[in-house]
């Protein structure tokens, strides 16, 4: 699919100073990007351009003559070689989740002085949507071309991507992206999941107008050209205006065309003589053809006086009265999707009933399907894992990992198709150089069939999650990885485990040992602190090199198990005794039992006494005196 190519003219396309910003002349957020530039700059008409930013890749660059350029934003470039940063690369525009117009400049002027222009492809948010192959034409190539588009943005970031094809470099000169009304366009009717690739937009009976380009506002940024070039050039025509005229129902909701589109339009010389353009297109895809109107003739003054019919491509689809729609001096719109189109190029007839037909301005859109993207949490562990790796440039991880899915994932990754998405089912990073570590969200890839990390300068200690239920090949060997294998190890499918030759200690799970004893492949050599398996030294019954092994921290539980029950006997104990101890005096009926036992007792050793000095006076012989 090739891109309309709008302007044979070098502009490019400014914004604000700032990330992002609203003016009178915007819908809402926007912004315009001086690809290769370096400074931030206000052009002739009041439009702040940023420098160079939010890109992963590529080099700044300019063109071939700058001489022949007015403006600064189109002297300059950027462009993406694949040998230093990987095939695909992008530009990463933070914007909240809604709808945008994106309009791309790109030129080559023989920047490179290799007389070669580059062929390459162009995608947004993880959808193709331009080809450009060489060679381009010339006035396209020495003076660059237009190329815009509405797309959906869902997760806060608009990914503009460009892809090598063979060893060419991608250019790109600029970008320019506007928030645009989440229902323009008939998004309601037609379905949110495409991106609408522009094909034509023109202005009858006027030129050029546009904001960056005139004085002329749109506010979703929209560039008019003349219809001179696409209309039938036999048939001679009569360009009409609204003469001061205020033209009604202009810039409303949901799609703001701007006024200036309706105060022109272009009528036939002849009476009975309709109009036709003719638009290139491509086959295999439906197009959304927008057609707007104005009653611009004070004659034309009650409905019937004007009618005509419209044809796409020899079927007569609708019959248009502007006057019975909306009266004199009203702006009026009609779309029609277009199917199943077996020529080009496109052909669109307003063929006369009464009078003559008159057309203020037409667009033309691809409707191209948003092609499948990768599951939102398995691209966000993608993008930890690119941190925490610190993936070289070169491997060109960047956009979305999978998708569009017409071009080679990112390096190292294979991807496969699911219901839910697109996710990643092997990491295939061997011997890349690697030097970070791994990150706790690789866990989010749950569809992870072979991971291969080998043979880098990887370290740290590995997570937890690492190993999922789909994991069947895994080979960290030749790292530098430390700390004991997580005993998620164990429970898993793993049919492949190499850890060789890595700093890992402690006891081996015995469940992870049984791959190898259940067919599997799995090699622990070169881990000098592992131990608890065969081949590997037993560990220590309490300590296993800097950590606990499992039987001291078993010892060590029942040891506390049985100081606690005795602790706690010896508080029941305690308590209980505590229980019959008083601290108060008790009361006075046992202190008076008491004290009665103790007179009781004292009595009868009294009598006792009494009786046996009886007995001994009884006993003893007596002396008579005389």
């Amino acid at each position: 699919m090739s891109p309309l190519l709008l302007l044979p003219l070098l502009l490019l396309f400014a914004s604000p100073s700032s990330p992002a910003s609203h003016s009178s002349s915007s819908y809402g957020l926007s912004y315009s990007i001086d690809c290769g530039g370096f400074f931030n700059f206000t052009s002739d008409l009041g439009r702040l351009w940023l420098s160079d930013r939010y890109f992963t890749g590529g080099v700044a660059g300019s063109v071939g003559e700058p001489d022949q350029f007015s403006e600064p934003q189109e002297r300059t470039l950027r462009f993406f070689p694949p040998n230093s940063f990987g095939k695909k690369s992008c530009y990463s525009i933070p914007v909240p989740p809604g709808r945008y117009y994106v309009r791309t400049f790109t030129v080559y002027d023989n920047y490179d002085a290799k007389m070669r222009n580059p062929s390459f492809d162009v995608s947004i948010e993880g959808t193709l949507v331009f080809s450009w192959r060489s060679p381009w034409p010339e006035p396209v190539a020495r003076s660059g071309a237009y190329a815009d588009l509405l797309s959906p943005v869902s997760d806060g970031s608009a990914d503009i991507c460009f892809y090598s094809i063979a060893t060419d470099p991608p250019v790109v000169a600029s970008i320019e992206i506007f928030e645009i009304d989440p229902l323009a366009y008939d998004t309601a009717t037609a379905g949110k999941n495409f991106v609408l690739v522009n094909y034509g937009r023109l202005s009858c009976g006027s030129s050029l107008f546009g904001p960056g380009f005139t004085n002329h506002s749109d506010l979703f940024g929209r560039v008019w050209q003349s219809d001179a070039n696409f209309r039938d050039p036999d048939i001679e025509v009569k360009a009409l205006s609204s003469g001061g005229h205020r033209v009604l129902g202009t810039a409303h909701a949901h799609n703001y065309f701007p006024t200036q589109l309706y105060l022109t339009a272009v009528t036939p010389e002849l009476l009975g003589v309709g109009l036709e353009y003719l638009l290139q297109v491509d086959t295999r895809l439906d197009y959304m053809v927008w057609f707007h109107f104005a009653e611009l003739d004070s004659s034309i003054n009650a409905a019937g006086k004007r009618v005509f019919d419209i044809v796409i491509n020899g079927k007569d689809v609708a019959r248009i009265d502007i006057f019975k729609a909306v009266g004199s001096f009203a702006a009026f719109d009609w779309h029609y999707i277009a199917k199943n189109l077996t020529t080009t190029p496109l052909s669109l007839k307003l063929v006369p009933v009464i009078g003559k037909p008159i057309i203020c301005g037409l667009e033309n859109y691809a409707m191209v399907p948003l092609d499948l993207a990768s599951v939102p949490s398995q691209a966000s562990a993608m993008r930890a894992l690119k941190e925490s790796l610190k993936i070289p440039d070169r491997m060109g991880w960047n956009g979305d990992p999978c998708a569009p899915t017409t071009w080679d994932a990112w390096e190292g990754v294979t991807c496969h198709r699911t219901n839910a998405g697109l996710v990643i089912t092997q990491l295939d990073l061997g011997s890349q150089g690697l030097k970070g570590y791994i990150s706790n969200q690789i866990s989010l890839l749950s569809n992870l069939v072979s991971l291969n990390l080998s043979s880098n300068s990887l370290s740290g200690e590995l997570p937890s999650g690492l190993v999922q239920k789909s994991l069947m090949k895994l080979d960290l060997s030749e790292n530098q990885f430390s700390g004991s294998i997580p005993e998620s190890f164990g429970s898993s499918n793993l049919q492949l485990v190499l850890l060789n030759n890595n700093d890992l200690e402690g006891e081996v799970p015995d469940k992870l040992y049984s791959v190898g004893v259940h067919g599997g492949v799995i090699d622990l050599s070169g881990n000098t602190k592992l131990c608890g398996v065969p081949s590997l030294p037993a560990c220590p019954f309490f300590w296993d090199k800097r950590k606990l092994s499992t039987r001291g921290k078993i010892s060590i539980a029942l040891s506390c198990g049985v100081v606690f029950s005795i602790l706690l006997l010896f508080c029941v104990v305690c308590i209980k005794r505590g229980r019959n101890d008083y601290d108060f005096g008790p009361p006075q009926d046992i202190i008076s039992s008491a004290i009665a036992a103790k007179r009781n007792r004292y009595q009868r050793q009294k009598m006792l006494l009494e009786m046996e000095t009886l007995r001994s006076d009884e006993s003893a012989p007596r002396l008579n005196i005389r």
